[in-house]
């Protein structure tokens, strides 16, 4: 049994709350996240209302296989980009036929880093009945601290996208 963050819990119920409010679902597309942010929504009883799946494509080719992220672009820009985040987000929601969805690809570490692309940086998409915009953090600590904070991080993005509508 996964034993989450009580952030993690409040955060989730917030964005419960406002899905249900509104009447959508939600889906992720998640890579260094590993199903961080599926795991954080179904700890709420009641999620099947607003939540049917979820994706972790962790490898290229499943961001390419489960949401349609186009191989030139990985190829261009590599995973942990603008570009690849908001193919995934726009994947995503078209798959699970989701009002909105969330995205995320990154560098959790210990390596993987560059200097373009440090240990840390993590790239949010972010998808709302058809926009699409996104996000990069810089997160700091070892790698599940760098994991935790962008499930965070994921968690807010959406309340604060919903929100902004209400």
């Amino acid at each position: 049994m996964m034993i989450l963050p009580e952030l993690s819990v409040i955060l989730a119920e917030e964005l419960a709350k406002l899905l249900v409010a509104n009447d959508w679902t939600i889906t992720c597309a998640e890579s260094c996240t590993g199903g961080g942010v599926a795991v954080a929504i179904t700890s709420i009883a009641g999620s099947s209302q607003w939540f049917e799946r979820g994706f972790i494509t962790y490898s290229n080719q499943a961001k390419t296989d489960l949401v349609g992220v186009d191989p030139a672009t990985l190829k261009q820009y590599g995973a942990v980009s603008q570009q690849v985040v908001e193919q995934m987000a726009q994947g995503a929601a078209k798959q699970a036929n989701a009002e909105l969805a969330i995205s995320i690809s990154g560098i959790a570490g210990p390596d993987g880093g560059s200097e373009e692309k440090p240990v840390g940086t993590v790239w949010f998409g972010l998808t709302l009945n058809s926009h699409t915009q996104s996000e990069k953090q810089l997160f700091q600590g070892n790698r599940h601290q760098v994991r935790e904070q962008a499930v965070h991080f994921a968690l807010n993005y959406c309340i604060k996208m919903l929100q902004s509508i209400n």
